[in-house]
């Protein structure tokens, strides 16, 4: 499995305050979407997220999200290696995700971009 890069998650009140530091500190431009309720700009290694209590509160218990040059890939060997795999893999507007919880309990999201 390669493992392309990781992201911070990052929870804000406010994300049309925020996007403005993390464009500045990362030098470049925020991609903006939202899912679930949920506003998240995407800038650099940073993904802010903004929106219901409820739906940070689920979020955050995601330590970060790992880019995959392949979710499908990802999935075989995180199982293999007794990972649990929460949630997927699932399509979402980038590409594919999971969510696994490591056997140390740690729970992550692996992202792909293939169509």
């Amino acid at each position: 499995m390669d493992i392309l890069g990781a992201t911070l998650r990052i929870c804000v009140d406010d994300l049309d305050r925020a996007v403005p530091f993390y464009e500045r500190l990362a030098g470049g431009t925020a991609l903006r979407f939202e899912r679930g309720g949920v506003q998240v700009a995407a800038v650099g290694c940073f993904l802010l997220m903004s929106g219901p209590e409820a739906e940070l509160e689920v979020l955050r218990k995601v330590a970060a999200t790992i880019a995959v040059k392949d979710v499908e890939e990802a999935h075989r060997v995180l199982t293999e290696l007794g990972a649990h795999i929460v949630a997927g893999p699932v399509a979402t507007p980038a590409g594919r995700n999971l969510i696994a919880m490591h056997p140390d309990g740690t729970i992550y999201e692996y992202v792909d971009r293939n169509p």
